[in-house]
């Protein structure tokens, strides 16, 4: 089920970045500051990671676009002795809405893949790939700025939407903070 969902998530953004006259193509990479929402518990604290990927940037029209990404993302959390690691593909697709001078605004759904769950106790590390659901749903909302010769800064956060527990409990949802740097190649001789 899960293969078939990217599947046809692949191809539709395939569909719509070809038929896309001004798309531009980036990659990105920043900071990450998780941390997990524990219902009938104490919140972890927050976690530093990073992530990286890239982009297409699709204009619909001068002031608005869509963006979607294939984001490799490490999140998680910690708690005293206690570390959480929760390595994520993201797949986020950002309605944007651009503002002459560079600013963006954008915001979008996300679905993320788990790729690996460790839990670290002092120096013992376990897999505990069965105690969280493999998918993800976040939305994301955020800024950020293009300069003209290509690079920007974002940044946005992610609120986790479902409880990727699969132990019965307790819920647990994810936050991340984000910001990065990105460069967006130019295309049509337009990159804004």
């Amino acid at each position: 089920m899960k293969r078939t969902v990217c599947m046809f998530i692949a191809l539709g953004l395939s569909f719509f970045i070809a038929q896309a006259q001004n798309t531009n193509f980036g990659i990105k990479a920043g900071y990450n500051s998780s941390s997990v929402q524990i219902s009938n518990s104490s919140d972890f604290d927050s976690k530093s990671g990073l992530h990286a990927g890239g982009f297409a940037h699709i204009h619909i029209s001068s002031h608005f676009a869509v963006q979607p990404e294939l984001m490799l993302s490490c999140q998680g959390a910690e708690r005293g002795n206690t570390r959480l690691k929760l390595n994520y593909i993201n797949v986020p697709v950002l309605a944007q809405y651009m503002i002459n001078d560079g600013f963006r605004l954008q915001t979008g759904p996300q679905i993320g893949f788990l790729v690996s769950a460790k839990q670290k106790i002092g120096d013992v590390e376990i897999d505990i790939d069965d105690v969280y659901d493999a998918v993800d749903i976040a939305w994301s909302f955020g800024a950020g700025y293009i300069f003209s010769s290509g690079v920007g800064v974002d940044l946005r956060y992610n609120i986790g939407l479902n409880n990727i527990s699969d132990d019965e409990s307790f819920k647990a949802k994810n936050r991340v903070l984000q910001a990065g740097l990105f460069y967006q190649f130019k295309s049509n001789g337009r990159r804004k």
